[in-house]
């Protein structure tokens, strides 16, 4: 019995495999004809195909990858004003993948994609002018972009357009502005703009009243979630990262999240503590759930 039980579980592992492997063959076969297809449909002019045949070719889904057949249909889909093709053959553009990387055309295909409302490359040009990578640094310009993009709900575009208020760059200086588009942030769960947020509240100022409170509630779910420290800046997390890496990294100002606890509990009542750990508490909630959404 033993054996026989042992030849039926061998057999029915080896028509497993079988039947994974004719399964994948399925699917194989299933994306060759879809690539004729979409090749056909492409050849004949439609935009969407065209566009669709340059993401099989970058992908290799269904053909070889082959960017230089890829940049050649997104650049027929982008000449017919489709602003995905236009975004993507930025990006082949920025990469040098199929064409000679070329910031000038990158930034013309952007532009287009841009201007059509694609939020990706709305963000794109933000950056890039935020960071003078691929155009001259300008923040204006910059602000431009990621206004537009983070009107959109572009999360990483809310989160250097509130640094940009903040710090009065490319813009007036605004922290009502500034808290609007960083609580957005954090409210989708991004724990970066916490110890910034809490700074505001700290400071006040700029039409932000001065709020001991809430600073507090902003510090403690900051120091929940792993933060240790808090410039005296509102710095986004690449210029962090760039500032620590940097031989002149005394540039960033620092204070350990304790110390900015440990003062504002100096200030606060027992009772104001007590409904600071709650709004804290309430804060992380919201977060959770606006998360899940």
């Amino acid at each position: 019995l033993a054996a026989v039980a042992l030849l039926c579980g061998a057999g029915m592992a080896n028509g497993q495999e079988s039947a994974e492997v004719q399964n994948s063959a399925t699917q194989e076969s299933e994306k060759v004809q879809h690539f004729e297809t979409t090749k056909i449909k492409a050849e004949q002019g439609d935009a969407m195909a065209q566009f669709n045949l340059g993401e099989m070719y970058a992908k290799g889904d269904g053909v070889p990858q082959d960017y230089a057949e890829a940049a050649k249909w997104l650049q027929k889909a982008a000449e017919q004003g489709h602003m995905g093709a236009q975004h993507y053959l930025g990006g082949l553009y920025a990469k040098g993948q199929g064409e000679p990387k070329n910031d000038v055309l990158m930034e013309v295909w952007y532009e287009k994609a841009a201007e059509q409302g694609h939020v990706e490359a709305q963000y794109q040009l933000g950056w890039m002018y935020y960071w003078g990578n691929g155009a001259p640094q300008h923040y204006k310009t910059s602000a431009k972009w990621l206004q537009k993009a983070a009107e959109q709900g572009h999360m990483r575009a809310q989160h250097y357009l509130g640094g940009l208020y903040a710090k009065g760059q490319g813009v007036p200086k605004n922290y009502i502005e500034a808290v609007k588009w960083l609580r957005k942030v954090a409210e989708q769960g991004n724990d970066w703009v916490q110890p910034h947020l809490g700074l505001i509240y700290a400071e006040g100022g700029g039409g932000v009243p001065k709020n001991d409170l809430e600073a507090y509630a902003w510090f403690l779910l900051a120091k929940a979630n792993g933060h240790k420290e808090v410039g005296e800046k509102i710095y986004t997390r690449e210029e962090l990262l760039e500032g620590l890496r940097a031989s002149s990294a005394n540039t960033l100002t620092w204070n350990t999240l304790d110390e900015k606890i440990s003062a504002l509990e100096e200030l606060l009542t027992a009772e104001q503590i007590e409904q600071g750990q709650a709004r804290a508490l309430e804060l992380h909630r919201l977060i959770e759930q606006k998360s899940a959404e």
